[in-house]
């Protein structure tokens, strides 16, 4: 039987070692699916509830496992649906090939049902974009999107008209220049590295330096040894952008641990007071967490070279990847005697740590968020994986959830969008079955996706997820009053009983509402098997408190409070509380 477009299209993502896809049938890319059925035994074709889950999915696994991640979606209204996700691959660099259907090439443009250019639509979030224009045409478009979304660290689309899917190649008509099979699976990996001399010129300026700091982001995950021995080498502290929180052990002498708004008063008062940073994999966006330009000199290690010098004044550029490129810088950097700053950088956590634990076990009600995050954590393999979503729940999360051993942890980080976890966490359970996998999600972020509970179910996947309940729009809500100093307004959200909900989908449920059954019942929770969802009951009013409060945000938050936020008393009682612990 001759090869159809749908079947060159799967047999060349086979090729490319693609064995998963996520999405959701519809009569515009049932040719493909068809594709996909014949060839079920060689490449794994998985059903979510919402295409917006399949995009988030794809990146999610090539995250969890370095290879490509691949989603589909019928034409129109599907394909819409996985931008969302899309663009979570590509502020992410992940790389990440969607495919999506269009209806019949003759009635394109003419108004028909779902005339959606989904090509067009893709434009700005694709590396690669590609519509198939028959058989012939497949094989070519597929290598190369499959080639430049693995080289560009982006997303690649390709798009096909419904009725091209079934077309044969003998059907379609092949140009005289398309010889066959004249395209390769094999694609080289990029082998640039700095010259001699550009790395003399870094290791200069790094030897120079007296109060070094590293900022380690997700580039450096495969680069642990290398950045600690450079860490080493130079008596710095290591300070990690969310995505970079796998980098090192949060409980490594060299790290302070997170950074920005969601890190740890060391890490800001560490770059705060440096006189040099090595920015190693990272192009973390919040500038003013940076040295202001001046106070400290800049050397930058990264793949990308678009992404150099994007925060701060570099004064010397590295480009190639982590590993390779700190192995090369290594051996040109002097041993720091002075371990001074590095010493009161350590100081600074071990302070820091004690004020998490004072926050994470207090027996308060409502029962603090912190405390859920905490007695999680004492409860995780070390080589558990985490996924987390959007809002507050990534403030407990990046705090009191400690990355040891092999554990892996994801969310959305440029992108910051609600709703990732569940999908994430259904996609790490998949790519390693046996492994611990544990969602730590809001209730605001999981209601976006609850459909992928069912997915969860469906596939029998080892999931574990924590729902954090507080009934509102936790982040939005302190953003409104702590920023702009407005009331709170709209972020109310109807409760909703997700241990009941889960066990609608067929999960097992439970609840958590006092902080002294809170181990227990996370010890029963994760000990079952299956999909489990643990829905933790906690304080509204528990602020997610920066590294450090400024003067302007205490201003705003006062007026905020004062012009009619809702519970005003309440909400200025805890965080009076929360800065009486973090003085004493």
């Amino acid at each position: 039987m001759a090869m159809t477009a749908g079947d060159i299209l799967v047999e060349t993502l086979i090729d490319w070692d693609v064995d998963m896809v996520f999405g959701i049938p519809g009569d515009g890319i049932n040719g493909i699916i068809e594709s996909l059925r014949k060839a079920e035994d060689r490449i794994r074709f998985v059903q979510v509830r919402h295409e917006e889950a399949a995009a988030f999915m794809a990146c999610a696994h090539a995250k969890w496992t370095g290879r490509l991640g691949v989603c589909i979606a019928t034409s129109g209204p599907g394909g819409i649906h996985l931008l969302n996700g899309l663009y979570d691959a590509k502020l992410d660099g992940q790389p990440v090939l969607a495919i999506t259907g269009l209806q019949f090439h003759d009635l394109l443009h003419t108004y028909t049902q779902q005339d959606v250019e989904l090509d067009k639509l893709f434009m700005d979030v694709c590396v690669y974009n590609s519509r198939v224009m028959g058989a012939a045409h497949v094989q070519n478009v597929t290598e190369l999107a499959c080639r430049t979304a693995l080289a560009y660290r982006g997303v690649a689309h390709v798009t096909m008209p419904v009725d091209l899917q079934d077309q044969t190649v003998k059907e379609d008509m092949r140009s005289k220049r398309n010889r066959p099979d004249h395209v390769s699976s094999l694609m080289a990996e990029s082998a640039h590295m700095p010259s001699e001399d550009q790395l003399a010129h870094a290791a200069s300026i790094l030897n120079e330096g007296r109060k070094i700091v590293v900022m380690a982001g997700r580039g450096a995950l495969g680069a642990r040894g290398e950045v600690e021995a450079v860490a080493e080498r130079l008596g710095a502290p290591v300070v990690k952008p969310l995505l970079g929180k796998g980098v090192l052990p949060d409980e490594h002498p060299y790290t302070t641990g997170g950074t920005g708004l969601l890190g740890t008063r060391p890490s800001q008062e560490a770059l705060e007071n440096c006189d040099t940073l090595l920015i190693v994999g990272s192009s973390f966006p919040y500038i003013e967490y940076y040295p202001k330009p001046g106070e400290a000199k800049c050397v930058q290690v990264e793949l990308d070279p678009k992404r150099v010098g994007l925060r701060c004044p570099v004064d010397a550029a590295l480009v190639g990847d982590s590993a390779r490129v700190l192995r090369a810088l290594l051996p040109k950097l002097d041993h720091h005697q002075d371990r001074s700053f590095l010493e009161k950088a350590q100081a600074g956590v071990a302070k820091w740590r004690d004020l998490m634990q004072e926050r994470a076990t207090r027996t308060d009600m409502p029962m603090k968020p912190q405390v859920v995050a905490h007695e999680l954590n004492k409860l995780l393999s070390d080589d558990a994986i985490i996924a987390t979503d959007s809002g507050t729940i990534t403030s407990w999360a990046a705090r009191h959830i400690d990355m040891r051993g092999n554990m892996m942890f994801s969310c959305s980080g440029n992108l910051a969008t609600m709703a990732c976890g569940l999908p994430y966490a259904n996609a790490a359970a998949l790519a390693y079955p046996g492994r611990q996998v544990v969602a730590f999600v809001g209730d605001g972020g999981i209601t976006m996706l609850l459909g992928e509970l069912a997915t969860a179910v469906k596939y029998g996947l080892d999931v574990k997820i924590i729902v954090i309940k507080n009934n509102t729009l936790g982040q939005i809500k302190w953003e409104q009053m702590v920023f702009l100093g407005n009331p709170e307004y709209a972020c109310e959200l109807q409760p909703i009983d997700f241990a009941t909900v889960a066990r609608g989908f067929g999960c097992t449920g439970f609840t958590i509402e006092d902080p002294a059954t809170c181990a227990d019942i996370l010890r029963q929770a994760l000990a079952a098997p299956g999909p489990v969802v643990i829905q933790a009951v906690v304080d509204p009013n528990e602020p997610p408190m920066p590294p450090k409060v400024d003067l302007k945000q205490t201003a705003h938050l006062a007026e905020a409070l004062a012009r009619g936020t809702p519970n005003a008393t309440s909400i200025a009682l805890t965080i009076a509380s929360d800065k009486v612990r973090e003085i004493i």
